[in-house]
């Protein structure tokens, strides 16, 4: 294998060898950052304290939280065939959400890092009978070892954005060499499996955004009465997976807003919970009273601000506010996912930096079932027009409602592009028990 492989993946495999002694360093840099957990540094060269389960185990890979839970649904159903089910990512966050919304027999794992050495160990320990990498997280070692074993792979929900694409491209004959790995490519979009053939993909099927199909996320009841009641009578509007940069501009919103709804309560919900801190110490130095939720605070009738950096809360705000700003949009980080925001019954307005979903956002704005601010001053107007016309922010929420019943449908197409391989383990797992 190694000689039929382009120069670049040659060299990168032998770099990714010989940086194994640096590992120990690089962790060390990571657990002082917060970025791994360090009862289970191991798994990051390969080690496990889990057993692998008896029969057939299906591995499925994602980068980090959308990811994994835009495989929730094909979980499920993957266990309602009773197969087994391997789930790895590479954040800390990805690890608290799982243990928080997955079953206990799913099974999670950090990736390995990429080396051949972490690799090997990883794959001897689960021996995994079907591998689905999610989205475009493409580790070079992990892809060539798994090949090197016959292991059936396929990319789902495959996404090339218009950022990385054109990156591809300057190195076709790498990327190709990865993607020929892989037996079918299931795209998210004409655009994506365009993208990913002219990349080098052999089998390409068009199956639709396995996000548009997530369910909604759950909330504690408990939970959501307490905050009802300390914010009924108020306008509340949520700031949903905001990045840096964003809540210097959704503060000055607040303060433009509440000279005209002066009760209003703004909640910001951070991607990353634990900026909490000094967001409430920026909101404070700009003369506004923030609470924050990681101290176990309410708000209050004197809150203007209120922080919720926890994690896994979303769908609680969701249900809390009619209308939500999704976040990462105002900033170059492309956006985050409404969907799950509008199945709670949000109106949703974005900023113009969307393009982690850009047929879902094109869908929406065309129809109406979403606003854009590209602007501090349009976010102003945006918020306002909604907080002071119900009917308004009702069109937007019925229009959205209409265009993510549209797009769905990605569940059902994927499961049906991997029958083939589903129908094997089954066959596998009748053999085994006869």
């Amino acid at each position: 294998m190694a000689n039929s492989l382009p120069m670049t993946l040659r060299v990168y495999r032998k770099l990714s060898s010989a940086m194994v002694p640096l590992s120990p360093a690089l962790i060390s840099r990571r657990l002082k950052l917060g970025k791994e957990d360090p009862a289970r540094v191991g798994e990051r060269r390969g080690l496990s304290a889990d057993i692998r389960p008896t029969g057939p185990l299906v591995w499925i890979h994602g980068a980090s939280v959308g990811e994994v839970l835009a495989a929730a649904a094909l979980i499920e159903r993957l266990r309602a065939l009773n197969l087994r089910i391997l789930l790895t990512s590479g954040t800390v966050t990805s690890a608290a959400i799982v243990a928080k919304r997955f079953p206990t027999d799913v099974i999670h794992q950090y990736v390995p890092y990429d080396s051949p050495r972490y690799v090997a160990r990883f794959l001897d320990h689960w021996r995994p009978s079907l591998a689905l990498f999610i989205e475009s997280d493409l580790w070079p070692n992990l892809i060539l070892s798994s090949a090197a074993r016959r292991l059936p792979m396929v990319l789902i929900n495959g996404r090339m954005s218009q950022r990385s694409f054109p990156r591809w491209r300057r190195v076709a004959g790498t990327i190709s060499a990865l993607l020929g790995k892989f037996e079918v490519c299931l795209a998210q979009s004409q655009t994506d499996a365009d993208r990913f053939t002219a990349l080098g993909s052999r089998n390409v099927i068009v199956t639709g955004n396995l996000k548009l199909d997530v369910p909604a996320p759950p909330a504690d009841g408990n939970k959501l009465d307490m905050l009802m009641s300390m914010t009924r009578g108020r306008p509340v509007v949520v700031a949903a997976s905001t990045h840096p940069g964003e809540e210097e501009i959704l503060t000055e919103t607040h303060r433009t807003l509440a000279g005209y709804f002066p009760k209003l309560l703004t909640v910001i919900v951070p991607r990353h919970p634990d900026r909490g801190e000094a967001i409430a110490r920026m909101i404070a130095a700009s003369g506004l009273n923030p609470t924050l939720r990681s101290h176990e605070d309410l708000p209050t009738a004197t809150t203007d601000i209120y922080v919720a950096d926890t994690m896994g809360e979303l769908g609680l705000f969701y249900r809390l506010a009619p209308i939500v700003f999704m976040g990462g949009s105002l900033v170059e980080h492309g956006g985050q996912n409404p969907i799950e925001a509008i199945k709670l019954g949000a109106s949703v307005i974005h900023g113009p930096h969307v393009f982690n979903f850009t047929d879902v956002y094109e869908a929406l704005d065309s129809a109406g079932g979403a606003r854009l601010a590209d602007t501090q001053e349009m976010l102003v107007k945006q918020f306002g027009q909604m907080l002071a016309d119900p009917k308004a922010r009702e069109a937007v929420l019925t229009a959205s409602e209409r265009v993510v019943g549209q797009l769905g449908g990605a569940l059902e197409r994927t499961l049906s592009a991997l029958e083939p391989y589903l129908l094997q383990l089954r066959i596998e797992m009748g053999a085994a028990n006869a």
